[in-house]
């Protein structure tokens, strides 16, 4: 069933307060979330290698268990390596051939490392520990039913919505530039564990921002405060790039105190806090838009990991989020777009059993005058699932 119905609240815009944050491709969090999915990926490419299909997994309960560190001014050691634990379910065996899951979850971890964290050994400073298991009769039996389209393996619901705000997008973006090559080749210093909390009142924004400084770079505390204030100014000179605020504050490393040498400063060695200080789960991450929105409506489900193929919680979350930007970009006159979708476990997943679009319109506009548009541009994405479920699976929508 498709409804098209009027969104009754304030565009988010038109809220007092916002509140946003990012974490960064560093945090334990994102970590965890970034590793699950790159095994599911990995994992989903050789099912099909050898067997032509994507085969029953849930690579979705994942714990970077924090290690141990020793730091001084200039550099440091590895007291105890990180842990990561990786959980749930998958398929071993398949047609009388074996598929060595083990290797393949390790093998996509460490990649995914080595791709992303510049100071972290994926070889020295981590372990890891597989507690993966085949699924239940009843759930790996969905793979060998009939048809193209898989049956939804829950009875789940998800929301996306469209267009981000302008807080949004700066919480974003400033954490994609902050860990970007061409930021890190100029301030090498700098760690990859990154979190952006934006706080909108009326139209000033004020952006808190989490980053370590790496122990190899730092020689001395005047060193680290030194740094910092070049570092503030150069993500000022950022977010003054963007318009439609009457103003913008950075506070940057706020726990600092100078004074207090190593411990009034946010001092790395490996340039993640899971090197010592915090541990990472799936689920506590973004949401698959790269975002926590406090104003918006929030999905419980953790899509980090989950089968690309039958698991709604991981389809339905990015779905919902692209079809909400289907219909603000094809049909005009449209402030924002809220879609809710509700699955029916056991029913393909092209036939939910809710599909809702919310739809905050333009003065003047009404919404008998967009709701056959809209009904259309459901029917066209979820008569395209099958592809969109393949481009899933290769790991071509992010999840955090």
């Amino acid at each position: 069933m498709i409804v098209i119905e009027t969104f009754k609240g304030k565009s988010i815009t038109e809220h007092r307060i916002e509140i946003v944050e990012r974490k960064g491709t560093g945090h334990p969090d994102y970590m965890c979330d970034s590793m699950m999915d790159a095994i599911s990926v990995a994992l989903s490419k050789e099912y099909i290698k050898e067997f032509g299909t994507v085969l029953h997994h849930n690579i979705d309960k994942g714990l970077l268990a924090a290690g141990k560190v020793e730091r001084r001014f200039g550099g440091g050691r590895v007291l105890k390596p990180m842990e990561l634990i990786i959980g749930d379910r998958a398929t071993f065996m398949a047609a009388g051939k074996k598929i060595p899951v083990a290797e393949i979850a390790i093998d996509a971890s460490k990649k995914w490392i080595k791709e992303n964290l510049r100071f972290v050994d994926p070889e020295k400073h981590l372990k890891y520990r597989v507690v993966l298991a085949p699924g239940s009769e009843e759930l790996t039996d969905i793979f060998l039913r009939p048809g193209k389209v898989r049956p939804a393996n829950d009875t789940s619901a998800a929301v996306g919505y469209y267009p981000l705000s302008p807080a949004e997008k700066i919480v974003l973006e400033l954490e994609r530039y902050l860990n970007s090559k061409k930021f890190k080749d100029k301030y090498p210093e700098t760690g990859e564990d990154i979190k952006v909390m934006g706080l909108r009142r009326g139209n000033i924004l004020d952006l808190t921002v989490a980053m370590p400084f790496l122990a190899n770079y730092i020689e001395s505390e005047k060193n680290y405060f030194e740094t910092k204030s070049v570092v503030q100014k150069d993500m000022m000179m950022f977010v003054d790039g963007f318009k439609g605020f009457k103003g913008i504050e950075v506070h940057f490393n706020t726990l600092d105190e100078e004074g207090r040498g190593l411990g009034g400063i946010y001092l790395s060695l490996l340039g993640t806090s899971a090197e010592d200080a915090d541990s990472g789960q799936v689920g506590r991450g973004n949401r698959v838009n790269g975002l926590i929105s406090m104003n918006r409506p929030l999905g419980t489900e953790a899509a980090a990991g989950k089968n690309p193929v039958s698991h709604v919680g991981k389809i339905y979350n990015v779905f919902a989020h692209k079809i909400a930007k289907e219909i603000y970009e094809k049909i005009e006159g449209i402030k924002e777009v809220y879609v809710l979708l509700l699955s029916r476990i056991g029913t393909p997943i092209d036939r939910p059993q809710m599909a809702t679009a919310q739809v905050l319109l333009e003065r003047g506009r009404r919404i008998n005058e967009i709701a056959k548009r809209a009904e259309g541009i459901f029917e066209q994405e979820f008569s395209k699932i099958n592809k969109f479920c393949m481009e899933l699976s290769r790991g071509k929508y992010p999840i955090c």
